[in-house]
């Protein structure tokens, strides 16, 4: 049989499908789905090629087309399946991997569409926009981390998250050009280490045809971006970031998809993926589909993408994007244009049991692993166990924290005093859920400018205000989340078609906020006060909270070991120095300043205690029994450690 004659060929008896695996499909419960349908490299009767699946039960007929067969949507036939799955398969012999395909769907209209496949593990370099064959081939080097990862990833383990979009936090070729995924593996991660970093999250590395959307507008759910490398080159630089002793998130978008062409939207003709009433299948903000949660082969593709990322590129955890749109029906909708549920509400019942199946089946499979879920609303239980009636979220965006404390420091230092229960609201509801306190993305865009253009004064009191806030926030309870640039100080709004500022680490004032960030990385990962009982109301206390007048709060961090003493911070949200100030603390003893924003290294006024060691003095003050007299400095934050008398 000559080789023109085989390519013709579709062996129409082979499948990679069981009865069982069609069962769990159309239940809704199947999350291997990418070892199944797609396209994988396989052999029939010893000859090798491609095996071809695709979920398309309203197709009249479904084709492979590429550069194999000159795109001729008539020549290679899929079969649709006995069993009534709405899967249409087939194997095409000596295709091999690299081979760029589509799938040809004749709809019952008789109306041809030329898809990409959703399961593709590879995609052509947009604007191009086919699919291609692709077989995972990497030696994962990363056996150390993966074996001991879950002490890394455990709620009472230090975790800052420095947030990173791949294509722009570095250019090169004057600034033409994004740096490749192994150009990231050398760059990056020598420089999130520098920093102390312990996790890196990756805004979406799925494919996206329209780079401005950041990556949220996904066509390739299961493959990395081919704008950087290859799927291996992608795993080279996840590996070198564990070899490194660092965890990496991903963004996973189960809440909207684009209506390009060649994507999910309409994908046999109907709304396949999507949900058919644009009520609740079209989402208003991104002009993108929503999906149908309540569509059991839906609800297996989503929670089979997310599997996905944690099984092949050994992802530790996942960050959920826009989880409060998915959560209520009439999300940026007015009356009228939303349709309540079954009990007549506005909780979206589909996705909160996808979200909670979810967080079921990777906390089931992977263990060692965490989500966490951007939710920006006041819903119980988004970071509470399923079985306890949440989410399952390991963690959430603490957003009324980010909110209060941007919009409390953007205001003159004298205005403040009127304003002290917006820096002091968030310890009332801290320990409700699981937070994760971000300075994300999302607050240097969209005309908001850079963190530093929104803190007032001179120069010197920008970056003053600047460093006191990330002082704040590493002493914080919570886990955290920095976006890249925001720990140098960059002073222009964040544009993808660029790099980063990195000029600004020339002078003076930007390289002190960096050397803060990673001495505050330090104070947060070397200090069990720190990161303990980050999530429980027993590793936080207010020593002064009231005195407004001062625009100054004190409060402790503690340890779960009680030999451990508590770390005592003093904030002080004015530009005056305060001299012989009485500080109440905890514990008789002595007391030592370890980290001082002030200090001239951050490019502060050197307004520290330096060396001195502060005796407590028996005394009621502030609730206290002890206190401490000391130099408090201006738009600064002081950490004491104590040693017990």
């Amino acid at each position: 049989m000559s080789t023109q004659e085989l390519h013709n060929t579709n062996t129409i008896g082979h499948s990679l499908f069981s009865e069982f695996d069609i069962n769990l499909f159309k239940a809704g419960k199947h999350f291997r789905l990418y070892e199944k349908l797609g396209s994988h490299i396989t052999s029939v009767d010893g000859v090798e090629g491609v095996y071809f699946a695709v979920w398309a039960p309203n197709a009249k007929q479904v084709n492979v087309i590429g550069d194999f067969n000159h795109w001729n949507k008539h020549t290679h036939s899929l079969f649709a399946r006995w069993d009534e799955s709405g899967i249409w398969e087939g194997f095409l012999p000596l295709l091999k991997p690299g081979t760029i395909y589509k799938y040809s769907i004749e709809t019952k209209q008789d109306v041809f569409l030329e898809k990409a496949d959703p399961y593709a593990f590879f995609c052509e370099m947009p604007p191009k926009t086919a699919s291609i064959v692709w077989n995972h081939d990497y030696s994962w080097k990363d056996d150390g981390w993966m074996s001991s990862r879950a002490k890394h990833n455990h709620h009472e383990a230090p975790m800052s998250v420095y947030e990173v979009h791949l294509g722009s936090w570095r250019k090169k070729k004057n600034a033409t050009e994004s740096l490749s995924y192994r150009e990231l593996a050398k760059e990056l991660v020598d420089y999130v280490v520098d920093l102390g970093f312990t996790h890196v999250e990756f805004m979406p590395v799925m494919e996206h045809p329209y780079f401005p959307s950041w990556g949220y507008q996904i066509t390739g759910y299961f493959a990395p971006s081919s704008r950087f490398g290859e799927p291996e080159d992608f795993m080279y630089l996840i590996d070198a970031f564990h070899e490194a002793g660092i965890g990496v998130l991903i963004d996973w978008v189960p809440s909207h998809f684009p209506t390009d062409a060649h994507g999910l939207a309409v994908f046999d003709g109907t709304h396949l993926y999507e949900h058919p009433d644009p009520k609740m299948g079209f989402h208003p903000d991104w002009k993108s589909a929503i999906p149908n949660y309540g569509r059991n082969e839906v609800r297996s593709f989503l929670i089979s993408n997310a599997l996905f990322w944690l099984d092949k590129f050994h992802i530790d955890g996942l960050r959920v994007d826009a989880v409060a749109s998915m959560l209520y029906l009439d999300y940026s909708r007015n009356e009228g244009e939303w349709i309540p549920n079954i009990h007549g509400g506005n909780m979206n019942l589909d996705a909160i049991s996808l979200l909670q199946e979810f967080n079921t089946a990777v906390y089931g499979e992977y263990p060692d692993t965490f989500t966490v879920a951007e939710e920006s609303t006041a819903y119980l239980g988004v970071s509470r166990p399923v079985h306890d009636g949440g989410l399952g979220f390991g963690q959430k965006w603490m957003m009324g924290w980010m909110h209060d404390t941007l919009n409390y420091l953007s205001k003159d230092p004298v205005h403040r005093k009127f304003h002290q229960n917006e820096i002091t609201f968030s310890l009332i509801y801290a320990f409700t859920e699981n937070f994760m306190l971000p300075l994300s993305h999302d607050e240097v865009v969209h005309g908001k400018g850079a963190l530093i253009d929104r803190m007032p004064g001179d120069d010197w009191q920008r970056f003053a205000n600047l460093r006191l806030m990330y002082g704040y926030m590493f002493t914080h309870p919570g886990t955290k989340l920095l976006f890249m640039g925001s720990e140098f100080g960059q002073t222009s709004e964040w544009n993808i078609e660029r790099g980063l500022d990195w000029w600004l680490l020339q002078h003076e004032p930007h390289k002190g906020v960096k050397a803060l960030i990673k001495d505050l990385n330090q104070l947060y990962t070397s200090n069990p006060q720190m990161h303990q009982q980050q999530f429980t109301k027993e590793g936080f206390e207010w020593i002064s909270e009231h005195h407004a007048e001062d625009s100054i709060i004190i409060y402790t961090r503690h340890a779960k070991d009680e030999d451990l003493q508590p770390l005592v911070v003093i904030c002080n949200f004015t530009p005056n120095y305060k001299e012989n100030y009485k500080v109440g603390v905890p514990v008789s003893g002595t007391y030592q300043e370890v980290l001082n924003s002030d200090a001239k290294k951050y490019g502060g006024s050197g307004a520290t205690l330096k060396d001195s060691i502060l005796k407590s003095i028996t005394g009621s003050w502030q609730n206290q029994e002890q206190f401490v007299e000391m130099s408090i400095p201006p738009l600064g934050i002081s950490v004491l450690s104590c040693h017990k008398a």
